[in-house]
């Protein structure tokens, strides 16, 4: 009897990965684009990567600005990395520091207004595991209510998510209708890293205790070359970026 088409045994290894060369030569090209469009050249670093906040900054500079975030050993490929390398006389130090959470920001904006606008901006966002409480928080007996306040004015919970709460820790029964809490709750303290079950709680109470902030450091600009900046936190190195074969 043959063997059905449907039991071929596929190797994982041999199907292609997200990302392929031509890919990779589609991103240096794009960004040496964006060298020559725009007059600086920014290393920037976002320390708790939100999509969200990203996306937030690409639209407030669209049009007058370009970011790269991601595959930097890519991006590292199209500034160089050396004198013989380097795309511009003098960009290739911002390449050598392309390593893990770091990014390039293209713009032609005025260097002290660039700054002056991402030391102001930064976007609320909720908490995640591993991260500080920012204010201490007790939920009071009775009705739980959201979002919360310390006036307490918020509206309550539906019924169902009672066994939801529940499950995360808090002591609640129904009444009329309502959970609500049996006994006064701690949720947390300011300075204690926050647990998952916590960081949910916060959330379904509207409370947000992280900030999204890009943190900009050294710059390139045309006709002048690299200017030193901030000391920038790469954090865990990009593994998936991938290594660029040379042509």
């Amino acid at each position: 009897m043959p063997k059905s088409k449907r039991q071929r045994v596929t190797t994982l290894s041999k199907t292609p990965g997200r990302t392929t060369k031509a890919s990779k030569l589609a991103l240096v090209n794009e960004i040496r684009e964006n060298v020559d469009k725009f007059e600086h050249v920014w290393l920037f670093s976002v320390g708790d990567m939100r999509n969200e906040g990203l996306k937030d900054v690409r639209a407030q500079w669209r049009g007058t600005g370009r970011f790269f975030f991601g595959k930097t050993r890519v991006m590292a490929k199209a500034l160089g990395v050396s004198a013989e390398t380097e795309y511009e006389e003098g960009i290739g130090a911002i390449g050598r520091q392309l390593k893990g959470q770091i990014g390039i920001f293209c713009t032609s904006h005025p260097v002290s207004e660039t700054v002056e606008w991402f030391e102001t901006w930064s976007k609320k966002e909720y908490a995640r595991q591993g991260a500080k409480a920012t204010a201490d928080i007790t939920l009071p007996e009775g009705a739980l209510l959201t979002p919360w306040s310390e006036d307490n004015n918020g509206d309550p919970f539906p019924h169902s998510m009672d066994p939801q709460l529940r499950a995360l820790g808090l002591d609640t029964s129904l009444v009329r209708g309502v959970p609500s809490l049996k006994n006064a709750h701690v949720l947390c303290r300011k300075g204690e890293k926050l647990s998952s079950e916590k960081c949910r709680i916060l959330k379904l109470l509207a409370v947000q205790m992280a900030e999204f902030k890009i943190v900009l450091g050294s710059h390139w600009t045309k006709g002048e070359g690299y200017v030193a900046g901030a000391e920038l936190d790469a954090g865990e190195e990009d593994e998936d970026a991938g290594d660029m074969d040379e042509d």
